[in-house]
């Protein structure tokens, strides 16, 4: 039986604070991955030579920037929490608690979210096409999803979803990808623009490698940020320029951060070539105004810096007031085309009401770039011959999910608005859980998944954690988990250093 439901955060969380204590047994332990010194090489009984032979690969030898890369999400409170998981599998009685609840990363599927029967539908016909043709397929899929697979297959050379595609993706997937972005923000969108990929993770990386070209290359990033962009700017070899949040005007953007933050980066010899925007935010969750985005995209044409545009959250606004505008449609509508501005927006499969994480699927769409380096681009995609196909399908029949007359019409929009109201209850649930406890407060959960809540720790604890070498936040996150079995995040994870947090 899971123990944690979402009615019940506030006491587990106060229960971390009153009744356990963090065992010097963990603390103490190897699971606290602290050293990073290599062991020392054992004593070889076959060769007396290769016991003062050094390794060819050590910590010395590696790339560096490996090194230096962090990624907060799977970090070492994870690593920590699959050691215990693994105790809890063998021990039951070993902890105070019978499972562990990972509420460190958007993995909707894994908490108990339903995929959506069309999408589910249309893969398994995709993946196995002999059974179209079938009297059974009739009865067991809606007929629209088995026309929506046809029409995949058709798109498909050798209707063989286990083949190599374009490198960009199949193009009439990427057809049907266009179409929708421009129903959804009334501009054309070229499907040449588009270049379907394995999440949205690799193509972060991909505009990374294209940008940097050494430190002096740095990219804005806000902080709080979902640490992808840290982790790839490092592996990148370039320099994170950080621009701060305003967590009481609700995780506010001032483009006079980022006017102050470019002009200090700048100053040292730094080139800024891009601003990264998350809307709706990670780990943040506010929902920019129109206004704020077009006061975004005006300093970067002023400015000549890339706009990337981290847009997954995009189907997951919860407040009434607030409403998702891409800022592709922003800069549009004020005018701005090809020539006047670079941006690329992210989109994934992983998030909205889909939560299909592991599928793998998502798309950047690429524009204001000159030919010359929309080949470069292409050169990079190619270096990985395509992007799943599984993925590929997906991202699609996420940008066109059935219409009203089709027959999965009402099921659909059943699932879909049943998810995005579970998922804003919850968010409202939790948000009024943490800022009724004790030293805790929260902003407004206006979107994405994820609440970002600040803890006040005493002096006594800041210390503690000081005597350990961890952050206090990263520190209560250790506590947290021994006590209750709940994964969180550390705020410092996310770049957060003047106060302490929560990622949930």
């Amino acid at each position: 039986m899971r123990r944690f439901v979402i009615g019940s955060a506030r006491n587990l969380i106060e229960s971390s604070r009153q009744k356990y204590q963090f065992e010097r047994s963990i603390l103490s332990s190897p699971y606290r991955f602290l050293s990073s010194s290599p062991a020392a090489d054992s004593p070889s009984s076959s060769s007396s030579s290769s016991s003062t032979m050094a390794h060819p690969v050590s910590l010395n030898t590696i790339n560096p920037k490996v090194i230096e890369c962090e990624y907060a999400v799977r970090g070492e409170i994870v690593t920590l929490a699959q050691k215990l998981q693994e105790e809890i599998q063998t021990k039951p009685d070993a902890h105070p608690f019978e499972e562990i609840l990972y509420c460190n990363i958007g993995n909707p599927q894994s908490l108990g979210q339903q995929p959506i029967t069309f999408f589910r539908e249309v893969l398994a016909l995709c993946d196995h096409p002999a059974i179209l043709d079938k009297s059974e397929t009739q009865g067991l899929f809606s007929a629209d999803s088995i026309e929506r697979a046809w029409q995949i297959l058709d798109q498909i050379p050798g209707r063989a979803t286990g083949a190599y595609s374009h490198s960009q993706g199949i193009k009439g997937l990427r057809d049907t990808i266009a179409a929708g972005i421009e129903a959804r923000d009334g501009f054309p969108a070229d499907p040449n623009d588009i270049f379907l990929t394995d999440g949205a993770s690799p193509a972060v990386h991909m505009m990374m490698q294209l940008l940097i070209r050494s430190e002096k290359d740095g990219i804005l990033c806000p902080i709080p940020q979902y640490p992808l962009y840290s982790a790839s700017i490092a592996l990148h070899g370039g320099t994170l320029v950080p621009y701060y949040l305003d967590e009481a005007t609700g995780w506010g953007l001032e483009v006079s951060e980022l006017k102050k933050q470019l002009e200090t980066s700048r100053s040292k010899g730094i080139t800024v070539r891009a601003l990264v925007v998350i809307n709706p935010g990670n780990p943040t969750g506010q929902v920019l105004a129109e206004e704020n985005q077009k006061a975004i995209v005006e300093f970067c044409k002023q400015e000549g810096l890339v706009l990337l545009a981290d847009e997954v959250y995009q189907e997951n606004v919860y407040v009434p007031e607030k409403k998702f505008h891409s800022f592709k449609k922003v800069s549009r509508s004020m005018g701005y085309g090809e020539k006047d501005i670079a941006l690329v927006s992210f989109q994934s499969v992983s998030k909205g009401y889909y939560g299909e994480c592991g599928k793998r699927g998502g798309y950047m769409e690429v524009t204001g770039f000159g030919a010359d380096v929309r080949e470069q681009i292409y050169k990079v995609a190619s270096v990985n011959l395509c992007s799943n196909i599984s993925g590929q399908i997906l991202a699609s029949l996420v940008m066109s999910p059935p219409k009203v007359g089709d027959e999965s019409y009402e099921s659909y929009s059943a699932e879909r608005d049943g998810i995005l109201s579970s998922l804003a209850r919850r968010a409202k649930t939790l948000e009024d859980a943490f800022s009724k406890l004790e030293g805790v407060t929260c902003n407004k959960a206006e979107g994405a998944m994820y609440l970002f809540p600040r803890i006040d720790l005493p002096e006594k604890a800041i210390k503690a954690a000081e005597a350990a070498k961890k952050a206090p936040d990263a520190y209560y996150c250790q506590r947290l988990l021994a006590a209750t079995g709940i994964v969180f995040v550390p705020g410092s994870g996310f770049g957060q250093v003047s106060s302490w947090h929560l990622a949930f």
